[in-house]
């Protein structure tokens, strides 16, 4: 089987189920996804290297779920949920590991970010990451999918567990406090 872009998720779907095309259609579908789930997870994880990682454990662990996916759902969203638990599963490790405390709990976010040798953005960008990096962290992943990812609040309740109305709420109280850092800080 060679590469096609062209395929649908739902034609990739069942190249997934076949054991004798399954190797390769994961091949498509990495290529299809990867950078996407890596920018997903970079907005949850911030830096570079950590992301990278959480990606290999991400594609890891689809490969050895591709057996229970029923595709009840879209092959994305599918993926993104794996993205967002190893995602949540890596920060809560650190979180563990750096021992912050209560009072600076979103502490390792804004250092990470303050050290990215990859980051070069310009002041309101810079302020957009640090108020994002403010916010709880529901606030903050569910900002990061319906803004960066333009995800509907549909697949976003399917990833999360969590109702529209709740996600929309979410979303609704993330933007203020986003307004008012920015507002806080003159821009």
């Amino acid at each position: 089987m060679s590469k096609n872009p062209t395929l649908s998720d739902d034609q990739l779907t069942t190249l997934l189920k076949d054991p004798a095309t399954r190797r390769d259609a994961f091949s498509q579908v990495i290529h299809r996804y990867q950078e996407q789930l890596y920018w997903q997870i970079r907005r949850l994880v911030i830096d570079h290297e950590d992301s990278s990682d959480v990606l290999q454990n991400t594609l890891l662990k689809a490969w050895q779920a591709l057996d229970n996916f029923r595709g009840d759902s879209k092959l994305s969203t599918w993926l993104y949920t794996i993205a967002h638990n190893e995602s949540l599963t890596f920060l809560t490790k650190r979180q563990a590991e750096q021992e912050l405390t209560i009072d600076d709990p979103d502490g390792y976010v804004m250092d990470t970010r303050e050290a990215d040798k990859y980051f070069d953005g310009d002041e309101a960008q810079r302020l957009l990451i640090e108020a994002i990096a403010l916010l709880p962290a529901k606030q903050r992943e569910v900002f990061n999918m319906r803004y960066y990812d333009e995800m509907p609040y549909e697949d976003i309740s399917r990833i999360t567990g969590t109702s529209v109305g709740a996600l929309k709420a979410s979303y609704h109280f993330a933007v203020e406090k986003i307004s008012a850092y920015f507002k806080k800080n003159e821009i």
